[in-house]
């Protein structure tokens, strides 16, 4: 941390430099920029995430220098599905030394738009509005017309619904342009890059999944690899790399935007997962759902790895910085070979160290902020991902079996980030019921998930893991399991008088409500009911005001951290 004094040599330093060297005039001085943008840049902590090449081989660093140059492909093509004239404004500012052009350059990348994540995707710059299809659809579409569009043509569905095609207009038609030939001219070296990668790579296994993934690049047929990316056993390396996530189709909730991790692995760290894995297909019939969509998960094997991740890009470099996965998406690996859980320790440290854990002591009561602790997130975190696998593979409609996120729509993301979380509690009870985990440690296991409860919602509802945990909040508190401590007087509570009120969780009723919510959420994704989603996260997804007050105690603290990589940051 810098001193003051030391903050107010660097100011003095700054303005001799500057009054003997004039600044540049700013690039972006004709746009509508919103005022306060360092203010809106001191919400994200800088946090460096260095490439440890420690105990590596010089093919080895070559093996991951050449990953990343393959992931910053990706990047290119996340921008023009997220937005397109984002990146035309970014491209404008790259070179400039003005503090109000790097600062904007800055807010650009960390959102991976002109809109502002953590407000309500509000544009700070120019004044156009962030529409529901990003890139990925004509901007005037709505899901209706797409609807109305598909009844009257159904031989198009099975291209517009595609999760890896681009919705375009053609005259009168609306086409899906394959995502293989829409971002072609960036798909093509980029899988030249991945094998040349498995030409350095010692380890059989990962070169051939590399090189089948670069054939999954040009043909949008992912299938083959994710199977062979799930059986890597304690791979050296590894890499996520491809159109998984749905967080920007805002308007059918089925388009993949690409993301991209060069992954290494941590021994010591993955170690400690065998614990939990084996208890995956006992979670799953303790579920409180029908027996008939709780798919069996025995004898299905569930890869889990810490690792770190020195290098991503697109949907994991942009927005909401990610500390765990559970990949593929795919029903169809699902119900064959499981999925595979990946855990960013680099992240994850970030993520507790300099939010999580500041905003807890801000807003719960001092004793309860003391037991949340970063090995209760990690358990908790470990048991969301794993609870991304479990429940119903396919949604049961009057209409037959469907895929749950075609089924639910744009509500799907923050739904199943609910699901994920809830049905991770639920399962942390049981492994405690089972004397897997202490109950000594049972309030450390709440405490742990409604610290990160209060770090989540500052998002706000714009963003899928927020809305979810705003949802579980209201949730929880309805039922009693939360609620304000306003009987506490403020000086025994640890808090000044007059200071921000603060919240205290009900251990005693924590069971009974997260069971009841997860018996809900799983419920909504088994039958693929949209409206019941719609209508449940319409009652319950609204920021109250008190709270909205109370997080004002946190301001200070960053809302989230933007990482800052050795490697090169560029966009083609």
């Amino acid at each position: 941390m810098i001193s003051a004094s030391a903050q107010h040599r660097k100011r003095k330093s700054r303005t001799k430099a500057q009054a003997a060297k004039p600044v540049p005039p700013a690039r972006s001085a004709t746009w509508k920029v919103a005022p306060g943008l360092d203010t809106k840049l001191a919400r994200f902590q800088a946090v460096n995430m260095p490439f440890n090449q420690q105990g590596l081989t010089p093919k080895e660093i070559q093996l991951v220098n050449k990953l990343a140059e393959a992931c910053r492909y990706l990047d290119s093509i996340y921008w023009r599905q997220s937005d397109p004239e984002g990146l035309n404004l970014l491209q404008q500012l790259e070179g400039s030394t003005n503090p109000r052009d790097i600062a904007l350059a800055r807010l650009l990348i960390i959102n991976g738009s002109r809109f502002d994540l953590i407000g309500n995707n509000q544009p700070f710059v120019g004044t156009e509005k962030q529409v529901p299809g990003h890139g990925l659809y004509p901007h005037d579409l709505t899901r209706e017309e797409i609807e109305t569009y598909v009844a009257q043509h159904p031989e198009s569905k099975a291209s517009l619904y595609n999760p890896y095609t681009v919705v375009r207009y053609r005259g009168d038609v609306l086409e899906g342009v394959p995502y293989h030939i829409a971002y072609r001219s960036f798909l093509e070296p980029a899988a030249s890059a991945l094998r040349e990668a498995a030409d350095l790579s010692d380890e059989p296994a990962f070169a051939d999944f590399l090189r089948k993934r670069a054939d999954a690049l040009l043909n949008d047929d992912y299938y083959p690899s994710d199977l062979l990316w799930v059986d890597l056993a304690t791979p050296r390396f590894d890499i996520i790399f491809a159109p998984y996530e749905t967080y920007l189709d805002d308007l059918l909730g089925v388009k993949g935007s690409y993301g991209a991790a060069v992954l290494v692995r941590n021994d010591a760290e993955s170690r400690k997962l065998d614990l939990y894995e084996k208890y995956i297909p006992e979670i799953q019939e303790a579920l409180p759902l029908d027996p008939a969509d709780k798919p069996s998960k025995t004898g299905q094997p569930t890869p889990m790895e810490v690792m770190d991740a020195p290098y991503r890009s697109g949907d994991l470099l942009h927005g909401y910085q990610a500390v765990a996965d559970n990949l593929p998406n795919d029903p169809r690996v699902h119900e064959k070979k499981g999925s595979k859980k990946l855990f960013f320790k680099n992240f994850m440290d970030a993520r507790v160290n300099y939010v999580m854990l500041p905003v807890a002591r801000r807003l719960m009561r001092p004793d309860q902020a003391a037991q949340a602790t970063a090995d209760g997130y990690l358990i908790g975190t470990i048991m969301h991902e794993i609870s991304h696998g479990l429940g119903p593979a396919y949604a049961r409609t009057p209409q037959g079996e469907r895929d749950i996120r075609e089924a639910i729509g744009p509500t799907y993301s923050a739904l199943e980030e609910a699901k994920a979380d809830v049905t991770g509690m639920f399962a942390v009870k049981l492994l405690v019921s089972k004397g897997v985990l202490p109950k000594s440690r049972l309030e450390e296991f709440y405490a742990s998930y409604v610290a990160d409860m209060y770090r989540s919602v500052r998002f706000g509802v714009g963003e899928a893991h927020a809305r979810a945990e705003m949802m579980e909040f209201n949730y929880l508190a309805e039922k009693g399991a939360i609620e304000a401590d306003r009987g506490a007087d403020p000086v025994k509570a640890g808090r000044n008088p007059g200071a921000t009120m603060r919240y205290v969780i009900d251990y005693t009723k924590m069971p009974d409500a997260i069971a009841a919510l997860t018996k809900e959420l799983l419920e909504i994704e088994a039958a693929g009911d949209r409206q019941r989603a719609e209508n449940w996260f319409a009652k319950y997804d609204k920021m109250p005001s008190e709270l909205r007050v109370a997080l004002d105690a946190a301001k200070d603290v960053p809302v989230d951290f933007y990482p800052v990589f050795s490697f090169p940051e560029s966009v083609q």
